[in-house]
């Protein structure tokens, strides 16, 4: 047994539990159920529905509790099926359905209807569970099951007959099926900290809803749909699919940035993908998505997807097979020399097998190393963090941002584009962490911060020197940590005299003051190995990215945050599979490692790429280098697509290949904390793999 566990007993038999867990988690963390409707692991412990009563012996004898609001203890002594506990549940559940619509609860028939039967025993279609866009995923039904109750209650029933709320873009909310549970209220402000629901008053009843009346849209809803996941019945479903049932569900991860969050997805008969669920014991995403995740993944069961190979012929694009189409591609890059064949890859939708597959053919079939993922970031900008760190990625794990003490956030919309470490991010200032933001927008997380500076476009850099400057001069760095554990110190330390506090201020556009109060506050509050450092160089000319990113690891090594369980720096990366990209090769050798978006875009305007071959689909990838990249495709002799959907790069191809999406593939993608991850196929795929294309090709 470890040293933080201890020994209960439930219904005569022993189990150990981790100590502070309360009686409930710790009976479901040892297989034993205990029937409850308004707990929800994550969340902190209600007690409302008192669905979960045990009865527990003490030196004051036997009481009755509910088991998720008492902590254990060692020795403690549980019982779950008393006849006191049945009839306690069995009370609350009747109260329960005096205002719940039941009329199949208490159906012999109840596993036999259909939704389109006739009732033979005459009851409303609104009282029926077959009709419910829940049923058989209804935590309700599951406990009434579990009691195995009659339900004859004395109690009178009401039909609520409150009109369905259908003003929301994503989910859809009647209050007749809500049984105040009050989870998708909590898990709205314990977890996603927006506060965007609560309760309301409508005619005596206590219900869910807005503050203000107003529509989800207008109460600053993040449309994370963490509500949606956490309700018990059918008060709050997602609208698209709303009556469609899972044929299978299959645990993969979300490939629409590099988080990197698991996610069940349920699957139905016809093989389309009808809802995604978070994996609640993910170490990533720990129960939770971001919208895209929840409700921007059906685009895999589009028709539009491209599901044949087409192959150019007097101007026109016209359908062909797979084998004709690839022994095109076969012939027509013969035809050209090493260096005049280029490779480019989307950072999204494809795994590491893929990336491995692709560089291989690149290099050894083609004798290129003209290969690169389309991102706007220069590979020359991972080098120098490679350099100062020995790896050009996050230095710690996501959720241990949570644990932070100051937090510093530069030009990163992490609300919109790496919504689970804003999750971290909250969860650390709800602990009273500092956050400090550096951005010129006005993004959701600038309006949480502590302190915003809003630099000059393009002098972040010079104001990361005046921040270590001041921390130098008061003496405010961690000198245990430069001392034992960096180099380099003492010449570091006589160029950062060239950061003069006037001269910084008058550069950047920010105060003296200011600069001078976020150097104290991060430095303070980050000492001993509290602080995060999290940014991206997603508006940045790539001029500047370089001395940017050495500005970062410095900071980061003068105040000692590099190593500790609580701190860490976290470069933010775009493409879901970016990282696993570059560790598989996919990126210029050594004669052109410091070569980027902008330089292949000459060398094929030059003549000097005359043939290319683009794998996948591409939305913010290319940045603001991306029309230029399309134009100059036109110079191109040949030039091969693969893709899943018809895109700009499809205009200029010779031959289309489809591509497989991520819900038919089998491999792995990198997350942002290097984490490799399986990626499991969930549908059948429709055209030829892009893994089995590419070794047809080799």
């Amino acid at each position: 047994m470890k040293a933080n566990e201890i020994k209960i007993n439930i219904d005569g038999k022993e189990f150990t539990a981790k100590a502070g867990t309360n009686l409930l988690q710790a009976a479901m963390d040892s297989g034993v159920y205990i029937p409850y409707l308004c707990y929800y692991p994550g969340m902190k412990p209600f007690g409302a529905c008192r669905m979960c009563m045990v009865d527990i012996e003490g030196p004051r004898g036997i009481t009755s509790v509910a088991s998720c609001t008492v902590p254990v203890e060692d020795g403690l002594i549980v019982r779950t099926h008393t006849e006191g506990v049945k009839k306690t549940r069995g009370e609350v559940m009747n109260l329960l359905i005096s205002e719940h619509p039941h009329g199949c609860l208490n159906c012999h028939r109840v596993d036999l209807c259909g939704s389109s039967d006739i009732c033979l025993r005459h009851v409303s279609v609104t009282d029926r569970c077959v009709t419910c866009p829940k049923n058989e995923r209804c935590e309700l039904k599951d406990t009434v099951r579990y009691m195995e109750m009659d339900l004859d209650t004395s109690l009178p029933y009401k039909y609520r007959n409150i009109p369905l709320e259908t003003s929301d873009p994503f989910w859809e909310m009647d209050m007749n099926l809500c049984i105040v549970c009050v989870r998708c209220v909590r898990v709205c402000d314990e977890v996603r900290g927006d506060n965007a629901l609560g309760f309301v008053e409508r005619a005596g009843r206590s219900l869910i809803g807005t503050s203000m009346g107003t529509s989800l849209l207008e109460s600053g809803c993040e449309f994370c749909g963490a509500c949606v996941d956490v309700c018990p019945t059918g008060a709050l479903v997602e609208r698209k699919h709303k009556w469609d049932k899972p044929q299978k569900k299959v645990e993969s991860i979300c490939p629409l940035c590099p988080v990197g969050c698991k996610i069940n997805f349920e699957i139905d008969k016809k093989d389309r993908m009808i809802r995604t669920t978070p994996v609640l014991n993910a170490p990533v995403n720990n129960g939770q998505v971001c919208f895209k995740g929840k409700f921007g993944l059906d685009w895999v069961n589009d028709s539009r997807k491209l599901n044949q190979p087409s192959v150019r012929n007097n101007g026109v694009l016209e359908p062909t097979n797979f084998s004709k189409a690839i022994d095109y591609v076969v012939d027509s890059l013969g035809s050209f020399k090493k260096e005049e064949y280029a490779l480019f890859l989307s950072p999204t939708g494809l795994t590491n097998e893929d990336f491995y597959v692709a560089q291989k053919f690149s290099r050894e079939v083609m004798g290129s190393n003209n290969i690169d993922i389309l991102s706007s970031d220069k590979n020359d900008t991972f080098e120098s963090m490679e350099k100062l760190l020995g790896h050009p990625v996050a230095t710690n794990s996501i959720s241990n941002i949570g644990n932070s003490k100051a937090i510093l956030v530069i030009n990163s919309n992490l609300n919109e584009d790496h919504n689970i470490i804003d999750l971290s991010i909250k969860k650390a200032v709800k602990s009273e962490a500092s956050l400090i933001v550096i951005d010129q927008r006005e993004t959701e997380i600038a309006r949480r911060a502590t302190k915003w500076l809003r630099p000059f476009p393009g002098t972040e850099s010079i104001l990361m020197g005046g921040i270590i400057r001041i921390i130098i001069d008061e003496m405010l760095g961690d000198s245990d940590f430069i001392n034992n554990k960096s180099e380099g110190f003492e010449e570091f330390r006589n160029s950062i005299w060239a950061f003069d506090i006037v001269k910084v201020s008058n550069a950047t556009g920010v105060s003296e003051k200011d600069i001078q109060e976020v150097a104290r506050l991060f430095a303070g509050k980050a000492f001993n190995g509290f602080g995060s450092i999290i940014f991206s160089m997603e508006m940045f000319q790539n001029e500047i990215k370089k001395s940017f990113v050495e500005s970062i690891v410095n900071l980061a090594l003068v105040t000692g945050n590099i190593g500790t369980e609580s701190s860490g720096i976290f470069p933010l990366l775009f493409g879901g599979n970016e990282l696993g990209a570059r560790d598989m090769g996919c990126i210029p050798t050594e004669d052109r490692k410091d070569w980027g978006l902008e330089d292949f875009t000459k060398a094929i305007k030059n003549g000097e790429i005359k043939a290319a071959q683009i794998v996948g689909d591409f939305s913010r990838d290319l940045g603001d280098q991306s029309k230029e990249f399309i134009d100059s495709l036109e110079k191109l002799e040949f030039l091969a697509v693969h893709a899943i959907f018809d895109n700009d790069f499809v205009n200029s191809a010779d031959v289309v290949l489809p591509l497989a999406s991520f819900a038919e593939m089998n491999g792995t993608f990198t997350n942002i904390e290097r984490r490799v991850q399986r990626v499991f196929p969930m549908m059948k795929g429709k055209m030829m793999k892009e893994f089995h294309g590419r070794c047809l090709i080799l």
